[in-house]
């Protein structure tokens, strides 16, 4: 294969895709702050691989095994960024750390992720139900 970037005149070329599903209900079926999750994917996948892009919410079911098989509908937003395997591997605990973040306080079931051809998939207990995260500057009543 050509020398593509330099080719182009390219500063960067990441060859490894990372997809994040975020999540629009919780596995009880409430909704959930999905702007503020998208926000902090966002500013994450920034932080740790150099950009990312969220693409509008979509439709979807997710088949929750602990509740029986319970089909659960969402509208999730898709976001992708490209990077390398050499820096996921870098970023792998920072990722992690995020990743069983978002699925406990945002009370998933499962987060799912693609890196490349692999959809992985990081299962969250029943009993991890966190109180709902706040959005800065939203009181509790």
């Amino acid at each position: 294969m050509p020398d593509l970037a330099g080719a182009l005149g390219a500063s960067k070329a990441a060859s490894t895709l990372l997809v994040l599903f975020i999540p629009s209900k919780d596995r009880r079926n409430k909704a959930i702050d999905q702007r503020y999750w998208v926000k902090e994917t966002l500013n994450m996948l920034g932080t740790l691989f150099g950009g990312a892009t969220a693409f509008p919410r979509g439709k979807g079911v997710w088949r929750d095994a602990a509740q029986g098989g319970k089909l659960l509908f969402d509208n999730p937003v898709v976001i992708q960024c490209y990077t390398s395997e050499h820096v996921i591997d870098q970023q792998m605990p920072a990722l992690r750390e995020f990743l069983h973040r978002m699925g406990s306080e945002a009370r998933q079931g499962a987060i799912g992720l693609v890196i490349d051809d692999d959809y992985l998939e990081i299962g969250i207990p029943l009993e991890v139900t966190p109180a709902p995260r706040q959005p800065k500057g939203k009181k509790r009543r």
